[in-house]
Order: C-alpha cells, then sequence, then structure tokens
C-alpha cells in the first residue's frame, strides 16, 4: 500500500475536489460548483486514489457512492481543510493584530512638545486590537543611550549630542529654547529695547549639566554662570526664584509665561534649537511592535 508522504499544494486542491465531490453527490452534479468537466474531475479523482493507495468511491450506472477507505478520508479532509483556514485566519490576525512589549526611554520635560509624534505613534501602538505592553522609562539622555546600546530599551528619544556611531537615528523635531528670568528678577519688568547682551551678563544664570550642542553650549558661555542643574525642571527652579536666569526650552516655559510668572529675554538674539532623535540600535533583532512603532513615527 502506497504511504502518503509530505502533502504538496496540488494534494490538497485535490482533496478539495474529493469534498466537493462528496458534497455534491457526484461527478455530473459537481462540475457546476468546480467550474471543470467530468471527465477532469474523474482524472483528479483517480490521481488523489492513487497517491492514496486506495480507492474512494464506485461511481457507474449503480450510482456515486463512498468506500469505507473514502468515508475516512472524507472526514480527514474536512480535518485537515479545517486546520488550513484556521491556519490562514490565524496568520491574517497576526498581521492586523501587533502583540508584545515596547521599551522605551526618554529625556525629561518632553510631553509638552507641540509636536507629539511620540505619543501619536503611542496611541496607534496601544489601539485596543493590538496587545502590546507600553513601559516608558524616563531618564537622562545617556541613560537612554546606554540602555538603548545594551538593549535594555527598544528605542530613546534623545538630543542629538555625542550619539554613539552603533546607533541609528531619525530626526523627530527641533526643540527651540530662549533665555527667561521670573517674577521678582530685576530685568522682569524691563523692555528688550533698553536691554544688552552686556547687561545680561551682569546677572546670575544657570549653567546645565546635561549634553547640549556646540550652538547652546556657546549660548551659555556668554552668561555668567552661577548655579547649575542636572535636568530642564532644575533649571525651572532656579529661575522661579527670582535670582537666575537660564534657557528653559518654549514648551517647558510656556505654562509659566502664561501666567506672568516668567518672560523671554532678547528672544530676538538669545536661543537656540535642540534636535531629538529617536535612536535603535544598527544591529537590533527584528521585532514586530518595534518596526510598527517606528513606521507609525516615520508615518507621523
Amino acid at each position: 500500500m502506497a504511504s502518503l508522504g509530505q502533502m504538496s499544494d496540488y494534494e490538497i486542491r485535490l482533496v478539495r475536489i474529493f469534498k466537493t465531490v462528496v458534497e455534491c453527490g457526484g461527478f455530473t452534479a459537481a462540475e457546476t460548483t468546480l467550474g471543470i468537466s467530468r471527465s477532469a474531475i474523474s482524472q483528479h479523482m483517480n490521481d488523489l486514489e492513487g497517491r492514496l493507495g486506495f480507492s474512494l468511491c464506485q461511481r457507474g450506472r449503480g450510482g456515486f457512492s463512498l468506500t469505507e477507505e473514502g468515508k475516512e478520508i472524507y472526514q480527514a479532509g474536512l480535518t485537515l481543510l479545517t486546520a488550513l483556514e484556521t491556519f490562514k485566519s490565524d496568520v491574517n490576525a497576526l498581521h492586523q493584530t501587533i502583540k508584545g512589549e515596547l521599551n522605551i526611554g526618554i529625556t525629561d520635560n518632553l510631553v509638552t512638545l507641540p509636536a507629539m509624534h511620540v505619543t501619536n505613534a503611542l496611541a496607534e501602538l496601544s489601539a485596543p486590537e493590538n496587545e502590546v505592553m507600553l513601559h516608558i522609562h524616563m531618564e537622562p539622555s545617556d541613560a537612554v543611550i546606554r540602555g538603548v546600546m545594551d538593549g535594555h530599551l527598544h528605542v530613546g528619544v534623545v538630543p542629538a549630542v555625542n550619539l554613539p556611531t552603533s546607533l541609528e537615528n531619525r530626526h523627530l523635531y527641533d526643540e527651540p529654547s530662549y533665555l527667561y528670568c521670573a517674577a521678582g528678577h530685576p530685568l522682569f519688568h524691563q523692555h528688550d529695547d533698553t536691554l544688552s547682551t552686556e547687561d545680561i551678563a551682569q546677572h546670575f544664570a544657570i549653567s546645565p549639566r546635561y549634553p547640549l550642542p556646540f550652538e547652546a553650549r556657546q549660548a551659555h558661555d556668554a552668561l555668567s554662570l552661577r548655579a547649575s542643574a542636572s535636568d530642564r525642571e532644575g533649571a525651572a527652579f532656579l529661575i522661579l526664584t527670582g535670582r537666575f536666569i537660564g534657557f528653559l526650552p518654549e514648551h517647558v516655559a510656556e505654562q509659566w509665561v502664561a501666567a506672568g510668572k516668567m518672560r523671554s529675554l532678547l528672544s530676538a538674539t538669545q536661543h537656540y534649537r535642540i534636535p531629538f532623535v529617536l535612536i535603535t540600535r544598527h544591529d537590533r533583532r527584528p521585532n514586530r511592535v518595534v518596526d510598527a512603532f517606528l513606521n507609525l513615527i516615520k508615518s507621523s
């Protein structure tokens, strides 16, 4: 007796034809459903019987009837075709549903940026049809870079400053920063028309202890640095004392400017922009969640 090996697409097609013939009650009745001639159906049935090694049905003047083996093959064929349909549905569902985790590291105070590329991408990724667990790590940029490099983080959002060559980066947005003072500072009520860079240099300013591009460092070097801050929130604390001037991202200072508690100084000249990038490892492994997030960032 013949032994059936690995099934080909053609053999699966033969099983489908056999199923249709059985359910139609014979070759002639199956012609219309299958869209092929009776002789072609007969040839396919002969092929299937030859591959299986036994007769599946009786056909002739006595009518169409299944052999005992034919009944068994019909039931096995139903199981096979159902499994194939289930497999196809599951694969299609995988294309429509994203499952897994995303570990993303973000530097401080970016949530208020008007360009909400990251927020919008996270919203799409966490849609109800997906099964994604999001983990956000708010850390200094050097910690985010280390996390991406050692694989602890899938992606990171950092300033484009001192980035290792082992990381791939894509530009997200430029963050404008201006020089601010707070209510209570001697310069708060002084109009810009009466101010000069020399006047500003006479007042105590804040030195950042976080990475900045060259243009930003130059802007700070022109000030009288008498305090320091490890992040932008720390700089905001010091500015709000009314004792110091300092640079802040426009979107960070906006709430205090709107409340009349801060103002910018010589905004036409005292400003710089910091490019922010999304970083991943060049040699990262394929990951559907990460790939989907990157594609959403690209399209935002």
